[in-house]
């Protein structure tokens, strides 16, 4: 956590394109293939990529026969709609390995409720933590925010076909200087993207500064920042040629940046029965609403579990020192408003639906709720509630 009140902070982002976002993506892509044909399908999907080769594994349980056809269609599909059509790694030539099993029994035996007195218990134990502040109209830290955008801003013209020359493997740095905790101006950014043999530097760097020109605040910009575009000079070898991807290895990016604490569980291929992703978006649901009610400044939630266990085992707040309530307060207020079991996290947001492929690149958090029930968890429909409760 961060304690001094005069600091630079840096958080770092990676596009779709990156190899572990790839990873995310595929296993977010099958994910949402299941839940679509069965909303209580179980699933924990692993994916591995390199040169030519996806590798997908993992647990599965589902009324309905999901074929390896499908699976491998979704597979291509997720890939071409990154944009990969490149030697070494192309949607339509590479080769995919498929290593899905039934589900553990004994786990299904401590998850599933009877029907009867047994309820529904978590998917596993672990921590998962929530945050917000209030630096940013989206209530999340501006390093990471703004690291997001950039890339998402470089994906969509490339995708648009408004620029050329660029390739889906990209990477962004953005360091702020804060003065008494609050941000003041841009330090630094660092923007690496790959790029065709015969796109200049000069090039890239145009295009990138143009970006960071749309999407910054532009009060925050200064002549003292400073703006490092492929540092190395060529980034032509890229995606799975360059480097291996797996899955969960993009946590902090998926979450706050090193702004917050994380748990350590991953994301990406999990069914919301697994605390480790839903317990997550509930915390940020929580946390979200106490910083728009005007409770704190800030906030970090914190929620426990143990397999097999409907209740969470502890519920945690803290306000850095800006709360306007007690934390004893406040989690007593929060635990009476929102049913914190892991089948009533699912209900409060909406979670058996299949809205994951689209959380896989560009953070979890700091979303806009659409219509498809994607991002339920960034809703501000607790903020009168909460505030009349701790009144």
């Amino acid at each position: 956590m961060i304690k001094n009140k005069d600091f630079l902070f840096t958080s770092e982002s990676v596009s779709e394109g990156h190899p572990d976002k790839i990873c995310d993506r595929i296993s977010d892509s099958i994910l949402d293939l299941y839940i679509d044909a069965d909303p209580e399908a179980r699933v924990a999907v692993e994916t591995l990529v390199t040169t030519d080769l996806v590798v997908v594994s993992g647990e599965v349980r589902s009324l309905t026969n999901i074929t390896k056809q499908s699976i491998e269609e979704t597979i291509r599909t997720a890939v071409k709609e990154i944009g990969y059509e490149q030697d070494g790694f192309h949607w339509k030539t590479l080769e995919t390995k498929i290593l899905l099993h039934e589900q553990s029994a004994d786990i299904a035996m401590g998850v599933d409720s009877d029907g009867n007195a047994k309820e529904e218990g978590a998917g596993d134990q672990g921590i998962m933590f929530g945050f917000a502040c209030n630096e940013t109209p989206e209530f999340m830290p501006a390093p990471i925010l703004y690291s997001h955008k950039i890339l998402k801003r470089l994906a969509d013209k490339r995708h648009s076909g408004l620029i050329d020359g660029i390739l889906p493997d990209s990477k962004s740095q953005v360091t702020l200087k804060y003065e008494d905790n609050k941000p003041k101006y841009i330090d630094s950014i660092v923007v690496s993207s790959q790029h065709t043999e015969d796109c200049s530097q000069e090039r890239i760097q145009e295009i990138v500064k143009d970006i960071i020109q749309e999407v910054m605040p532009r009060e925050w910009l200064k002549d003292i920042t400073s703006y490092i575009v492929n540092p190395t000079g060529k980034f032509v070898i890229g995606g799975p040629v360059g480097d291996t991807g797996l899955t969960g290895r993009k946590i902090i990016v998926d979450t706050y940046g090193g702004s917050a604490p994380h748990g350590g569980g991953a994301f990406s291929g999990k069914d919301p029965t697994k605390v480790d992703r839903s317990a997550a978006y509930i915390s940020r649901y929580l946390a979200k609403n106490v910083v728009a009610a005007g409770i704190a400044d800030r906030c970090t939630i914190q929620l426990s579990y143990a397999i097999g266990m409907p209740e969470p085992l502890s519920v945690y707040a803290d306000l850095h020192e800006t709360g306007k309530v007690s934390e004893q307060a406040l989690v007593k207020a929060l635990r009476s408003l929102v049913d914190l079991t892991p089948k009533g996290i699912r209900e409060t947001l909406d979670l058996n639906k299949p809205i994951y492929t689209q959380t896989s690149s560009y953070g979890h958090f700091g979303r806009e709720a659409n219509s498809s029930g994607g991002f339920g968890w960034e809703k501000l429909d607790l903020v009168d509630s909460l505030s009349d409760a701790v009144k």
